[in-house]
């Protein structure tokens, strides 16, 4: 484990690539090279990441899919082509199924008990059938300055999503590659935003309470969470840096998604694998705990019993940093890392508590066009193709 000032007091060598992004306001978070990024594009992280091929040795399916029959089965995942325009079904044994269009670069995704996915995409929020596997609508945003409709981590639209409790509201994080997001609230009835709400900085993950009363909008590039009022809009700010602020929007310490945990409503948010910050979102006040993985840290899931999956997508700097990996953590903090073969993302949990299906889409170079699959008892990962650049996923259940 590193003294916990080496990394407060460096942004790891910030350079600009305004040229290749064309926006000179996003130029100024367009990159942070370092040791260990195999092309010289920046992490997302530290807020760079121009678009990359697959890594060498992603896997591709080896016959043709199968046509699609029916409803998908459970334990069917959907998961976000973040390279495409598309959600992929996968079936956790065979790989992808089916795939459907629902806009430019899709990045979160979240399944309701309807069987409906909403998929958050440049274009706008896609309504997905996942019975019929087909998109039923294409709900666009109010946000103003998204710019033109592109792909990349930099695009405008939709990131985190979630679902209220009860079904009845969405809310997206949008990113607004000028400056400060939004969070934008969909009626799931009529389909309709009904109200945008201002929040930080690229709002890569988005959460909601227990009780539905508040959503929590992780702000990547402002170092916080905003907690805004279901009810009435208003909003909180919450400061979440544990290493500091220094390097502003070219630094690599920075929140990136969160979970909620089951017990008490806080907020669980990793850091570099070094540092879990535990947020109370009615006080404000934090506590920090250490974690272990040592490896720069991404996609977050909590499952019912109070375990935390935490996705390590990579060194930061290949001399003192470890490798991918999944970290297990059990609500007493006892801590389980799992090495995995190349980066990943995001990550969701089967029903039966017993697998973890990690994708390897990842918001920075060296992605790959699969997901790893890991049994939580042995540690032991397989890999499956799945879609293109594959960030967001979710298990389909039935109600």
């Amino acid at each position: 484990m590193r003294r916990p000032t080496a990394r407060g007091r460096t942004t790891r060598g910030c350079v600009v690539r305004g040229a290749a992004l064309g926006l000179a306001s996003v130029a100024l978070v367009a990159g942070c090279t370092t040791a260990g990024t195999r092309d010289g594009t920046a992490a997302g992280a530290s807020g760079g990441a121009a678009p990359a091929s697959p890594a060498p040795d992603a896997p591709r399916p080896e016959a043709p899919r199968p046509e699609p029959s029916g409803r998908a089965p459970d334990g069917t995942l959907l998961v976000a082509d973040f390279g495409a325009d598309t959600v992929t079904f996968v079936d956790p044994d065979a790989g992808p199924v089916d795939s459907v269009e629902v806009g430019e670069a899709p990045y979160g995704l979240v399944v309701g008990e309807d069987g409906r996915a909403w998929v958050a995409t440049a274009e706008g929020v896609a309504v997905v059938d996942t019975h019929r596997r087909e998109r039923l609508d294409l709900v666009p945003y109010e946000t103003a300055g998204l710019g033109p409709v592109t792909g990349g981590e930099y695009r405008g639209g939709g990131m985190g999503i979630a679902l209220a409790p009860d079904g009845r509201h969405v809310y997206v994080g949008v990113n607004v590659p000028s400056g400060n997001g939004t969070l934008e609230t969909i009626d799931t009835g009529t389909r309709e935003v009904t109200a945008t709400t201002a929040v930080g900085r690229r709002p890569f993950d988005v959460d909601v309470s227990r009780d539905g009363r508040e959503v929590y909008a992780t702000g990547h590039d402002s170092f916080d969470v905003t907690v805004v009022d279901t009810r009435t809009q208003d909003t909180r700010r919450i400061e979440v840096a544990p290493y500091g602020t220094e390097g502003g929007l070219g630094s690599w310490l920075k929140p990136h998604y969160a979970a909620v945990r089951p017990s008490d409503g806080r907020l669980l948010l990793p850091f570099e694998g070094e540092r879990l910050v535990v947020l109370d979102p009615e006080t404000g006040r934090s506590a920090v705990e250490r974690m272990t993985a040592d490896t720069h840290q991404h996609g977050v899931t909590a499952t019912p019993d109070g375990t935390l999956l935490v996705v390590g997508t990579g060194p930061i700097d290949p001399s003192e940093d470890a490798g991918p990996s999944l970290t297990v953590r059990t609500k007493d903090g006892q801590e389980r890392v799992i090495p995995l073969d190349g980066p990943h993302e995001d990550v969701a949990v089967s029903a039966d508590g017993r697998t973890a299906y990690v994708t390897g889409g990842f918001t920075r170079d060296g992605y790959w066009n699969g997901i790893s699959v890991v049994d939580l008892a042995t540690g032991d990962t397989r890999r499956i193709p799945a879609g293109e650049r594959p960030l967001g996923v979710a298990v389909l259940r039935s109600p």
